[in-house]
């Protein structure tokens, strides 16, 4: 899986030399905006989040990291027979 990451930020920089020798400013976002679709993707747990509370259910660290972190950072989910 970091191999996915390593070719998406090569290829990044790639194109962004690319755009340099060409003199063309870059269409990618500003790092404000990528923070702001960051606090939205962590923004949508707090509904489950708050179910969970509602329903008097426990919120573990196991639990964020099975239903949350997989929706936050596009990962999947960590498997139960796997060593995390």
């Amino acid at each position: 899986m970091l191999k996915t990451y390593v070719i998406s930020l090569v290829m990044g920089v790639l194109v962004g030399v690319i755009y340099a020798f060409m003199d063309v400013n870059s269409p990618a976002p500003p790092v404000i905006a990528l923070l702001g679709l960051f606090g939205m993707l962590v923004g949508e747990q707090i509904i489950p989040l708050c179910k969970r509370l509602i329903n008097r259910q426990p919120v573990t660290l196991a639990w964020f990291r099975h239903e949350c972190v997989p929706k936050i950072s596009g990962t999947p989910p960590p498997s139960a027979d796997k060593p995390s």
